[in-house]
């Protein structure tokens, strides 16, 4: 792959994060407070590290091997985690509708 097609791909992940990071923050004002909000709030941070860890990858060609060795098991992880979050969040709101 072109370093140019790679940097493309890294900027247009970048602007999709961008849009989900300001979708996540507008629709918090929205979200009840409780197990809800709570978990919204994991999700918010989740996303807004995610954000921030996008902005590196432009520079991943110019970073150690160890290091973005690193930053993609970070992502696996947080990505687990992430998902555990949203799972957990959509079982709660399908329980409360359900009552």
């Amino acid at each position: 792959m072109t370093p140019t097609l790679i940097l493309a791909i890294n900027i247009a992940a970048i602007a999709v994060m961008l849009l989900c990071l300001t979708t996540v923050y507008r629709l918090r004002s929205n979200i009840p407070g409780g197990v809800v909000g709570k978990q919204w709030g994991y999700l918010t941070s989740l996303v807004t590290l995610f954000t921030l860890g996008y902005f590196v990858t432009p520079f991943f060609t110019s970073l150690p091997p160890e290091i973005i060795s690193l930053v993609v098991a970070m992502i696996f992880f947080f990505g687990a985690v992430y998902v555990l979050i949203t799972v957990r969040l959509i079982y709660r709101i399908i329980e409360e509708m359900t009552r």
